[in-house]
């Protein structure tokens, strides 16, 4: 496995600074962040499809530096029933096409979540149970086959028409695939391109086990991220898991995403690494820093030390 970072963290700085402290940071490769809910200014899809010389341009830095592209990254809804969506799915759909453009095999995104019954203007996460009340198995189909599946489908298309060949879909909450029983109804029904980006910290804070998920993805797994997740105790255990407090709200807070190492132990990252690899996944691993209990600059150095010492090579 080799070490990547995902570029939004860095978001304040010039590209040629971003990749500077790549190197410094001792990281082979960068996870570039840009479109959807990104804010990241280095990879903007539209803009480098539109700008030739400028692709060319940020290509080379990125060479000269012996760094590589680890995966093309677009965190989005593009089943938003709103003009967010729309947005997003044609930001999502410009990434895929620079990502064939240069070469790069893999698109980090999400699965989008829809609204629950047609007309209606938001997003609705269904994570109560299917069969009561009486309307809940139809807005459930409708979410799945008429909103998620034309889209995947439409999606897997156009990778293989521009040479992607796999889709790493975080389990990311508030959306369709969440965990990894949502995500093999996706890939059941669209094909092996669709695999997951394995990122234990959702995971952890649900009380799932990213270990036993990894067992069950296998090569399903087609990305995976470095990040922590820390249950707080006491508060945790008077409010539960299911936290709406501002994630900068850390105090407060039942459960916070941490620096790697500062949730779980090394012992803990050794064994998930070595059960990935295990179970065949031989790539990127990317740190997504989120660590608002200090600062970015403490957050990102331990966490990639903590990485360092962890992964399987």
């Amino acid at each position: 496995m080799k070490l990547s970072i995902c570029t939004d963290v860095m978001g304040d700085l010039s590209f040629t600074d971003m990749l500077d402290k790549c190197v410094k940071l001792g990281v082979e490769g960068i996870e570039m962040t840009g479109g959807g809910w990104s804010r990241g200014p280095h990879f903007r899809a539209d803009e480098l499809l539109a700008d030739k010389g400028l692709l060319k341009t940020k290509l080379k830095e990125i060479e000269a530096r012996g760094l590589e592209i680890a995966a093309l990254n677009c965190s989005a809804n593009p089943l938003d029933p709103g003009d967010m969506g729309k947005r997003h799915r044609k930001e999502m759909e410009d990434t895929i096409r620079l990502a064939g453009e240069i070469g790069v095999k893999k698109i980090v995104t999400m699965s989008g979540l829809p609204e629950a019954a047609p007309g209606d203007t938001v997003p609705n996460w269904l994570v109560y149970t299917k069969s009561w009340p009486n309307e809940m198995p139809e807005r459930d189909r409708y979410q799945w086959e008429d909103r998620a599946f034309p889209l995947w489908h439409g999606l897997v298309k156009l990778a293989d028409e521009v040479g992607v060949e796999k889709y790493a879909l975080e389990n990311f909450s508030a959306m369709l695939v969440w965990n990894p029983e949502t995500l093999f109804r996706l890939r059941n029904e669209v094909g092996p391109k669709v695999g997951m980006n394995l990122d234990p910290s959702h995971l952890m804070w649900m009380g799932a086990d990213p270990i036993a998920s990894a067992r069950v993805l296998g090569d399903a797994i087609h990305h995976c991220h470095g990040k922590d997740t820390r249950i707080e105790r006491g508060l945790a255990d008077i409010n539960g898991l299911l936290e709406l407090k501002d994630v900068t709200d850390v105090a407060n807070r039942t459960w916070n995403y941490v620096a790697v190492g500062a949730g779980h132990d090394l012992q803990w990252w050794k064994e998930f690494f070595s059960v990935v690899r295990m179970v065949g996944y031989n790539d990127w691993v990317s740190l997504e820093m989120e660590d608002f209990t200090m600062s970015t600059e403490a957050g990102i150095q331990s966490s990639i030390d903590a990485l360092q010492a962890t992964i399987s090579r």
